[in-house]
């Protein structure tokens, strides 16, 4: 393929990507295959002779569609939102069109410099204290990794680095390894399970902390967790705090939390992988008061700023705790530049050593949609939950599990476990919506997530209309094999 084919078949592709996407609701959300499904549908090896466009295009419809789940359509509303946007679209081809490997400044100055300005514009709009800021000469700063569960290990490997190092200061005469088999991560038992991955990439343990009645992790139960490990000889180190947890967006208490840790010596990480994108509006920001303690902070605009995946943001309040936790410099990776202190080598922030020149589409984003436009798109997903949530609570045979705060709806029947297990059945069964449950305590709870961009109010009814007739079927089928019994 040449330039001048490349121009043609490009506005293809892009005339095919516009029609998927505004003609995207006619598509069953669900895909009908089974395990398996492609590889009889395609040849067992690759050709010795090059196909045509057309043949490999054709095969889109053919081969891909089926076996896609429609994350952006505006009947899919599980899991969280996975962000897309049309200017996101277009950095990203640009993105690929470049194709640079931004390791250091070097190796692209403007890949750099890009991604620590658009921090800064992100950490601003979220109103992060100055220090997480780079600023002219900050000490933080902020870096883009390709998932929340990426920032939460970095700053997990950051912190036990940092206290391992303190710890012998103090102790010369432990070894790295007996200071390593006595550290302890903790996080919420509602937190993401990437946080239980990252103390087990790290080798170190990890507890969870106990929850309160509103599923957030409060002052007294993280010390009442640190006295018991401290009194036995362990080494608490790691805290991650949860803001949005995934089962129901709860909000662990930060401003309880945060002096703990900062008295205990515990580098505290927050992950608002979802919720944060919220907090560029003022109504929202209130909850995520109480970062001013932390030592690090991730949110992902890919999931509800219209950024497309991955584009996660981590700042940090000290960058050499990062720099100095993972810091090598063979000699073909520098450059006369480094020692400047002007610049920023982003492979001592991240675990890949290369990473794409992501900060594209949060400048295209950023500037086409600005921050009025971002705001509404947030607002109108938590009215549309408020929506579902008024519908869920006119009908007294459902139940609303967890406060409504953003944009999920916890709900179910009231009545046993069972009985909920068969409405999703019979909702992911029909494919006319996508739904995905949590579990509550000992609670089987369906999760009503506000996700697509072109998600609207009719949708929502229509989703509620649909669930409601399906548990009316279910529930005459469950009485007369009650009756039956």
């Amino acid at each position: 393929m040449d330039a001048s084919e490349f121009r043609k078949r490009g506005k293809e592709m892009v005339d095919y990507v516009a029609d998927y996407l505004e003609k995207i609701e006619k598509r069953q959300v669900f895909p009908d295959v089974q395990p398996g499904y492609l590889r009889p549908l395609i040849a067992d090896c690759a050709p010795q002779d090059p196909e045509s466009f057309e043949d490999v295009f054709k095969d889109i419809e053919k081969i891909i569609m089926p076996g896609v789940t429609h994350w952006h359509s505006p009947y899919f509303f599980a899991y969280f939102p996975a962000a897309s946007s049309f200017p996101a679209l277009l950095a990203d081809m640009l993105c690929g069109g470049i194709g640079c490997v931004g390791f250091s400044w070097a190796s692209s100055p403007a890949c750099t410099e890009l991604e620590t300005v658009m921090l800064d514009w992100l950490g601003k709009m979220v109103n992060l204290p100055e220090e997480f800021l780079a600023g002219k000469d900050g000490q933080g700063g902020g870096v883009i990794q390709g998932s929340a569960s990426e920032a939460t290990l970095i700053a997990l490997l950051a912190a036990r680095t940092k206290t391992i190092r303190r710890v012998q200061s103090e102790q010369p005469e432990l070894t790295e390894t007996e200071v390593m088999g006595r550290l302890v991560a903790y996080a919420s038992d509602q937190a993401h399970s990437s946080v239980e991955r990252a103390a087990l990439i790290g080798a170190v343990k990890i507890k969870n902390v106990p929850s309160d009645d509103t599923f957030s992790v409060c002052g007294s139960a993280l010390k009442k967790v640190l006295d018991e490990d401290k009194a036995a000889g362990l080494i608490p180190f790691f805290f991650c705090a949860t803001l949005g947890t995934t089962p129901c967006c709860s909000f662990d208490k930060l401003l309880e939390l945060g002096p703990i840790c900062n008295k205990e010596n515990i580098w505290m990480h927050i992950d608002a992988a979802y919720a944060g994108s919220a907090f560029i509006c003022p109504e929202f920001r209130h909850l995520l008061n109480g970062v001013e303690f932390a030592d690090s902070f991730n949110f992902n605009p890919h999931k509800w700023l219209l950024v497309n995946f991955d584009c996660s943001a981590m700042w940090v309040k000290k960058r050499s705790d990062l720099i100095g936790a993972f810091k090598l410099e063979p000699l073909y990776l520098q450059h006369h530049h480094q020692e400047s202190g002007l610049v920023t080598d982003y492979r001592h922030w991240q675990i890949p050593l290369g990473r794409r020149f992501r900060s594209l589409k949060l400048w295209f984003v950023l500037r086409m949609y600005g921050v009025k436009g971002l705001q509404e798109h947030i607002r109108k997903h938590v009215r549309l939950s408020h929506q579902f949530e008024h519908l869920v609570l006119q009908d007294e045979r459902f139940e609303i599990c967890a406060e409504v705060v953003l944009g999920l709806v916890c709900f179910r029947l009231k009545g046993s476990n069972e009985l909920n297990e068969a409405l999703l059945q019979s909702i992911n069964d029909a494919k006319k919506i996508h739904l995905v449950p949590c579990h509550l305590r000992e609670k089987f709870v369906l999760r009503f997530a506000i996700c697509s961009r072109t998600v609207e109010s009719t949708h929502v009814k229509f989703a509620w209309q649909h669930i409601s007739q399906l548990a009316t079927d279910l529930l005459k089928t469950w009485e007369q094999n009650h009756h039956q019994q």
